[in-house]
């Protein structure tokens, strides 16, 4: 089963989507199932997991109503308050088999250093992984530091790092790899090959150009610990000519079978605890 790790949809409404900015115009609209399906069917990808993309429950219980009707989406990945003093009634509110995981958009914290500091989110975190649900880092080059700190601390269940950590581009690979191998270091967090394309780049930097983040997560995370993840339909904003289909192909053509179905899915389903496609036709 090929699955794709990262994907987004939404009703769009500027006030719960306050993040996409004037310049995102093509993420202004309406983003279902049916209009990504046909290019998962062009990429041979029968599964995906689904992510919240605003900072709501109700937003992640109408991800679970819109993943119990989408034949394709395998798992979702919510949001919920982790300081809040009713967290365990409020998980037990939105408890669904699909339901495996949570995020929270970090990086766009007026502080992100003292929100993966705070008392009151560790705790929350410590009752999810008691719990047994993934957590999903999303933060970017600049609290890298922070975030191992925080990982350091949360051991019990699996963390995921989304998008890279989003490498400062304007530096080298070397440079990322440098700043992302203390998470690296610690088994229970994998990472996502997600989001590259739609990061700011230097003039002139092409998506080929890419490649060396690739082989640097190859190098500290292995292949055991990397999910293949398009991040549609955010990566809609890359060039036209671009896409992270075959970009994450190119960086993986010269690996061996297992190592590309781990990270076009196996890792995905140990991982997420992924069902199984039903077998179709006749015994």
């Amino acid at each position: 089963m090929r699955i794709d790790s990262h994907q987004h949809f939404w009703r769009y409404t500027p006030q719960d989507y306050r993040w996409i900015s004037d310049d995102m115009a093509v993420l202004k609209q309406d983003l279902l199932p049916e209009t990504l399906r046909p290019t998962l069917q062009r990429h041979d990808i029968q599964g995906t997991i689904l992510v919240q993309a605003c900072s709501s429950v109700q937003e992640t219980r109408w991800l679970l109503e819109l993943a119990e009707k989408t034949d394709f989406v395998r798992a979702v990945t919510g949001w919920v308050d982790l300081s809040s003093p009713a967290l365990k009634q409020e998980l037990e509110a939105i408890s669904h088999p699909l339901l495996r995981g949570f995020r929270h958009q970090v990086q766009d914290e007026s502080s992100p250093a003292q929100w993966l500091a705070d008392p009151a989110i560790n705790a929350g975190l410590r009752q999810l992984q008691q719990k047994g649900y993934v957590y999903e880092i999303l933060v970017t080059h600049r609290h890298l530091t922070e975030a191992v700190k925080f990982a350091e601390r949360h051991d019990d269940y699996f963390l995921v790092l989304d998008h890279f950590g989003k490498p400062d581009l304007s530096r080298s690979a070397a440079h990322w790899k440098q700043q992302v191998a203390p998470l690296a270091g610690l088994k229970h967090v994998s990472c996502k090959l997600s989001g590259l394309l739609t990061e700011p780049r230097p003039p002139g930097m092409s998506a080929r150009d890419l490649l060396p983040y690739f082989e640097a997560a190859l190098e500290i995370f292995g292949a055991e610990r990397l999910m293949f993840g398009s991040d549609w339909p955010v990566c809609l904003l890359a060039d036209t000519d671009e896409n992270p289909w075959d970009l994450c192909e190119q960086a993986t053509a010269t690996l061996s079978s297992d190592e590309q179905a781990a990270i076009y899915g196996g890792n995905a389903c140990a991982i997420y605890q992924l069902q199984p496609l039903p077998i179709t036709g006749n015994d």
